[in-house]
């Protein structure tokens, strides 16, 4: 599964590790997250991630 990094503060999402801040078990594609989820870091939303190349 790829990897997300956030525009604003560079924050990655690794599916592998879920999102513990929000209750997003590991396993979660970047895709699967609910539309108001945001990054634990800064807060920016969804829209403000791009693949990790």
């Amino acid at each position: 599964m790829k990897q997300y990094k956030c525009l604003l503060c560079g924050w990655v999402y690794n599916p592998e590790n879920g999102d513990k801040t929000q209750n997003i078990p590991p396993g979660t594609a970047f895709e699967d997250l609910p539309d108001d989820w945001t990054c634990p870091y800064c807060g920016s939303d969804k829209t403000m991630f791009r693949p990790v190349e």
